[in-house]
C-alpha cells in the first residue's frame, strides 16, 4: 500500500508552497511534486490601467525583488514609447544599471548570509532553533554583521537611484526621473566604514572564498546534492559577456551545445511556451523547438555562468575561470553550485557599482529619450533569481489590454521539482518515517534556487512547516510541524 508525504509550507524561502512525496508499496519514491498553492493575479490586475503606471504597479508583486519588476516593465514600455531597448540616453541606461546592480548586490547578500549560511555553518541536520539567521548572529557575529551591512549598502544604492528602497519610481518609460548627485556618488565611494565600495568589494571576495573553503571540505555534499543534467537559459551581452541588465537570449544544453543562439527577446514567443498542470498555479516553461519533455531549463546564477563566455570585471572573471575549470568548461549541473555562482555575481555586482559610480554620465541631466509610440513591447532583465519577462500590449486609449509575465521562479519550476525528487530518493531510502534530516534536505534543495513564490503566484499567508504522512487510503498516519 503506497503512502503520501506532504511538506507544507516550505520555510526560509520567499512565499508559500508545499511538497508532496508519494511512496510505493516498498516505501520507495514513486512521485514527488513541488506545489505552488496560491494564485497570482497581476496579469489581470494591470489591465485597464494607463501603461505608464506599470513600472510602479508591478513592483507590488514582491517586496524582495521589486526593482527587477520595475526595470523589466520599464524596458517593455521603452519599446512602446518608441525608444526601443537600446535607445536610452547614457545617463538613463547607466542609472538603471546602477539601480539594478544595487538590487543584485543586496538580494544575493540577503540570500547567502541570511537564508543559506545557517545550513552551511551549522549543517543540514542541526536543530532548527539555531539553524537560522539569529543562530548565525549569536555564533558568527562578524559574518552576520557583514550580511546586514552589505544588504544595507545595496538598499542605499536603490534608494539613490529609484527614490525609495522598496517600490521606487526612478525608471519611467523612455528613461529615468533623476540622476546621481556628486554628494550621493562620493558617499557610496568613500563613505564611513563599512559603508563604502572598497569594503563591499573586500567582503564580496571573502564571501566567495568562504564558499570555496566550505566546498573543499564538503565536496561530496556540495557536488552530489540534487545534481542532474539540464538545459540553461539567460540573457548574455551580444559579445557573450555576462550582462545582468540587457542582451540577447541564449540557451545551452547539458553538454554546452547552443540550443538557443543569441535571439532577440522581443520574439520570445517564437521560442518559449508555458505548460499548465492541474496541481500547481505555477506554469512550466519550455523551449518550443525541443518540446515539453526535454525543453525545460534552469535560469539564475548557475545558468548565467553556464551560458556566458566571460565576465567583464577582473575580480569576478578570475573567479569565473576557477568555476568553469571545475567542470572542465562544461555546463555545471550541481544545484548547490548555485550558491557559488551567486557569490561570483555578488562580487561582479560590487565591481559594476564601483565602475558606474566613477562614470561622469551619471550626473547628466538628459534623462528621457523620445520616440514614436507603438502598441506592444517586451522587456527582459536578469533578476537575482533568473531571467524575468514582462510583455505588454496597449489600446488606443493608452490602457494596458494584455500583460504576460514569466518570472524567474516559474522558469525554474521543473528544475525545482527534479531537485526535490532527487533529494527525496536519496533521503527516504525505504523508510516512510518523516525525519528532520529529510525535511531539511528537501528545503535545502529548493532554497538553492532562491525561489520567490510571491513573484510566481502573488502569495499570501503564514509560513509554518507542516508535514503530513498519508497511507494509500488517505488516512493520516503521521504529522509533524515546525514554526506553526
Amino acid at each position: 500500500m503506497g503512502k503520501k508525504i506532504t511538506i507544507e509550507p516550505i520555510t526560509r524561502v520567499e512565499g508559500h508552497g508545499k511538497v508532496t512525496i508519494h511512496l510505493d508499496d516498498n516505501n520507495q519514491v514513486a512521485q514527488s511534486r513541488f506545489h505552488i498553492v496560491e494564485f497570482r493575479g497581476f496579469e489581470r490586475f494591470v489591465q485597464g490601467r494607463p501603461y505608464w503606471e506599470a513600472p510602479v504597479l508591478v513592483q507590488r508583486l514582491c517586496g524582495i525583488c521589486p526593482v527587477s519588476h520595475h526595470l523589466a516593465a520599464a524596458k517593455a514600455l521603452d519599446v512602446i514609447v518608441g525608444v526601443g531597448p537600446d535607445g536610452l540616453t547614457p545617463v538613463g541606461e547607466k542609472m538603471r544599471r546602477l539601480m539594478h546592480y544595487g538590487q543584485m548586490f543586496q538580494s544575493h547578500a540577503l540570500h547567502f548570509f541570511h537564508l543559506v549560511s545557517p545550513d552551511l555553518l551549522f549543517g543540514v541536520d542541526a536543530d532548527p532553533a539555531i539553524r537560522n539567521v539569529i543562530g548565525v548572529a549569536l555564533k558568527f557575529k562578524d559574518l552576520a554583521v557583514q550580511g546586514v551591512m552589505m544588504r544595507k549598502y545595496g538598499q542605499e544604492v536603490i534608494r539613490a537611484t529609484a527614490g525609495k528602497k522598496i517600490h521606487g519610481t526612478g525608471a519611467i518609460p523612455g528613461g529615468i526621473n533623476k540622476n546621481l548627485s556628486i554628494e550621493e556618488r562620493d558617499e557610496f565611494l568613500n563613505g564611513a566604514d563599512p559603508l563604502n565600495i572598497e569594503q563591499m568589494l573586500t567582503w564580496s571576495q571573502a564571501a566567495v572564498d568562504l564558499f570555496k573553503d566550505y566546498h573543499s571540505k564538503n565536496k561530496d555534499f556540495i557536488d552530489g546534492f540534487a545534481e542532474f543534467p539540464s538545459n540553461h537559459l539567460s540573457l548574455v551581452r551580444k559579445d557573450g559577456a555576462l550582462d545582468l541588465y540587457h542582451g540577447v537570449l541564449r540557451a545551452v544544453d547539458t553538454d554546452g551545445n547552443r540550443i538557443l543562439d543569441d535571439v532577440d527577446y522581443q520574439d520570445y514567443l517564437s521560442h518559449i511556451r508555458e505548460e499548465v498542470k492541474s496541481w500547481s498555479y505555477m506554469k512550466f516553461p519550455f523551449l518550443t523547438h525541443i518540446g515539453k519533455k526535454d525543453g525545460w531549463y534552469r535560469v539564475g546564477p548557475l545558468a548565467r555562468l553556464n551560458t556566458c563566455d566571460f565576465i567583464d570585471t577582473p575580480m569576478a572573471q578570475k573567479e569565473f575561470e576557477t568555476f568553469k575549470a571545475y567542470t572542465d568548461g562544461k555546463p555545471n549541473n550541481m544545484s548547490m553550485h548555485f550558491h557559488w555562482a551567486r557569490l561570483i555575481e555578488l562580487l561582479h555586482s560590487a565591481e559594476k557599482i564601483k565602475e558606474l559610480l566613477n562614470d561622469p554620465d551619471l550626473q547628466s541631466t538628459d534623462l528621457v529619450a523620445k520616440g514614436t509610440k507603438v502598441n506592444e513591447g517586451v522587456g527582459l532583465i536578469e533578476a537575482p533569481r533568473g531571467t524575468l519577462f514582462h510583455h505588454y500590449k496597449i489600446n488606443e486609449n493608452d490602457q494596458i489590454e494584455m500583460a504576460n509575465l514569466i518570472v524567474s521562479t516559474t522558469h525554474n519550476n521543473e528544475p525545482m521539482n527534479r531537485a526535490v525528487e532527487s533529494v527525496a530518493r536519496n533521503t527516504i531510502a525505504g523508510n516512510a518515517e518523516i525525519t528532520e534530516g529529510m525535511l531539511n534536505s528537501v528545503e535545502v534543495a529548493i532554497r538553492a534556487y532562491d525561489p520567490c513564490l510571491s513573484c510566481a503566484t502573488h502569495a499570501i499567508g503564514q509560513m509554518p512547516l507542516e508535514i503530513d504522512l498519508y497511507d494509500a487510503a488517505g488516512n493520516l498516519i503521521d504529522k509533524k510541524s515546525r514554526n506553526a
